[in-house]
Formats: C-alpha cells, sequence, structure tokens
C-alpha cells in the first residue's frame, strides 16, 4: 500500500474544543440570507430572540458547518491553490443549541486516488459533541486536490451521488444574494481572499470575489426550511449537496425541489449564467 495514502488516511485529531454564542447563531443566518426581510417573522426568530413578546432563538441547522470552523483531521500537505470544495453531507443528531461548548473529533474517512494529473479526492469528517459527549451532527467533506493525485493509492470508486428524479420539479424558488454577502459571510470563519479581495479573485481566473461554496449550502438549507420543513429547524435529519459551479454576490439562486415521502431532492442553479451552482442535493426531514 502506497506510504501517502497510509499518512492521509491515518490523519486523526480527537477532542478539538470550541464554543459558540446566540451572536455565532444569528450572524451565520443572517450570512445566508435570512432576516432580508425585517418584518418576516419565520425568518426573524433565526436573527432575533423577540424583546417584547421573548421567543426562543432559532438555529439554522446548517450552523453546524461553522461551529466549530477550523477543526479538521490534521494537515495534508495539499497543494492548496489546487485544491476545491467538492461535497458536504452533515446528519444531525439532535437540534443545535442556542449556545455551546463543544468538542470535535476529526478523522480521514476515505481516499481516492484518480491517477496522475487527474487529482485526489479526500473524504474526512468531523463529529460534533457537545459537554456531556452526546453527538450533535457528524459533518462529511470531501476535497478534491486537483494537483495531488497518483501516489498509488488503491483503485476505489467513490460511492454514487443521491440521484434526483427525472420528473418535472415539484417547487422552484427564486432567493436573491445581496452584493455584500460574501463579506458578512466571511466573519463566520472561512476569510479565503478569494471570496472578499478582488485582486486576488482576479489572480484566481474569476472576474470579481466569488460567494463562499458553503454560503450556496447554507441558502439551500434555507430554501428547503422555507418550503417543506415550515421554518422548522429540529426537523433536519440530513443536508447533503455537491458543489459544481461558484455563485457570485448578488446573483439569484434559483432552487428546484422535489418531494419524495420525507426527502426532498434539489438542485440550484443561476439562471442568468446558465450554470447549475449545486447538484445531486438531498435533505431528509423527520
Amino acid at each position: 500500500m502506497s506510504a501517502r495514502y497510509e499518512e492521509l488516511k491515518a490523519l486523526k485529531n480527537i477532542g478539538q474544543k470550541y464554543a459558540y454564542t446566540d451572536r455565532d447563531v444569528m450572524l451565520y443566518a443572517y450570512g445566508i440570507g435570512l432576516g432580508a426581510d425585517p418584518m418576516d417573522e419565520n425568518e426573524l426568530a433565526f436573527v432575533n430572540e423577540g424583546t417584547l413578546t421573548p421567543r426562543p432563538l432559532k438555529v439554522v441547522p446548517t450552523f453546524a458547518s461553522v461551529a466549530a470552523w477550523g477543526s479538521g483531521p490534521g494537515e495534508m500537505n495539499l497543494n492548496r491553490v489546487m485544491v476545491v470544495d467538492g461535497e458536504r453531507d452533515i446528519t444531525f443528531h439532535q437540534s443545535l443549541p442556542v449556545a455551546a461548548n463543544i468538542t470535535a473529533d476529526s478523522s480521514v474517512v476515505e481516499v481516492y486516488d484518480k491517477g496522475k494529473d487527474k487529482g485526489v479526492v479526500i473524504a474526512h469528517q468531523t463529529v460534533l459533541k457537545n459537554e456531556k459527549g452526546d453527538k450533535l451532527a457528524t459533518l462529511v467533506a470531501s476535497r478534491f486536490a486537483r494537483g495531488d493525485g497518483g501516489f498509488g493509492g488503491p483503485n476505489l470508486t467513490q460511492p454514487d451521488p443521491h440521484k434526483i428524479p427525472s420528473r418535472t420539479p415539484d417547487k422552484t424558488i427564486d432567493i436573491t444574494t445581496r452584493p455584500d454577502q460574501a463579506l458578512v459571510y466571511r466573519l463566520c470563519g472561512d476569510r479565503n481572499p478569494l471570496h472578499s479581495d478582488p485582486e486576488f479573485a482576479k489572480k484566481a481566473g474569476f472576474p470579481r470575489p466569488i460567494l463562499h461554496g458553503m454560503c450556496t449550502y447554507g441558502i439551500t438549507c434555507r430554501g428547503v426550511l422555507q418550503t417543506y420543513a415550515d421554518y422548522d429547524a429540529s426537523a433536519f435529519r440530513q443536508h447533503v449537496a455537491r458543489f459544481s459551479s461558484p455563485v457570485y454576490p448578488g446573483e439569484t439562486v434559483t432552487m428546484d425541489l422535489w418531494k419524495d415521502g420525507n426527502t426532498i431532492s434539489f438542485e440550484a442553479k443561476v439562471k442568468s449564467r446558465g450554470v447549475t451552482v449545486i447538484k445531486n442535493g438531498k435533505t431528509v426531514l423527520g
């Protein structure tokens, strides 16, 4: 077996400590666009705790993606310039509290070596736990390192993605992003200049900064929340999506959704450019 494969597979980081407050919860919700209408009580429940009529603050399920920002299995020594996000799959074991001290246990799940000049896909998971050691969420991320394949890993095939129904969507919704949305979302943890620095974005091959893929991921969660979940964050059991193209802040994201029992399938596009930005999306409600 390849030494490089064994090195990556062995990466593990247990007991990473993090803490967050209601401020972080509200910032994330605002960062994915909730609260754009200051009179929408459904959305205000995620960004405002209520004063004259107190109410519990709700936590967007995909806040789990930033609750332990920076956690991971360890240094992978990849060519960072050539690394892109491939997929996120979050399983929710219970509703996230409004504020918490948590731990994150991270490990590499599998390494898919596609061969020389074809890159490698590394799937790693992070399990978030509360102070009692109970699981809150399990996050599986797949990163595609385009410049790091061909080190002799085993010939493994990635699992097939969720299949989108062939029928006409049951619902289609438009979600508008703000021109400054990436500047807000980056305050949740991801300070990659690709999303905030015009000069850096141009050097990376983009005409202007792009929206974080994980912000688009959160937007798709918001789309399911407002359609089939009736804004009930506790209904989410799983939320999966594959990234296929970036969104530019200010663009409108169009979501197509299909409902089959408790499974919601979805894809997202930017019609103005004729591109699909999210593929093979799946939410399980329960």
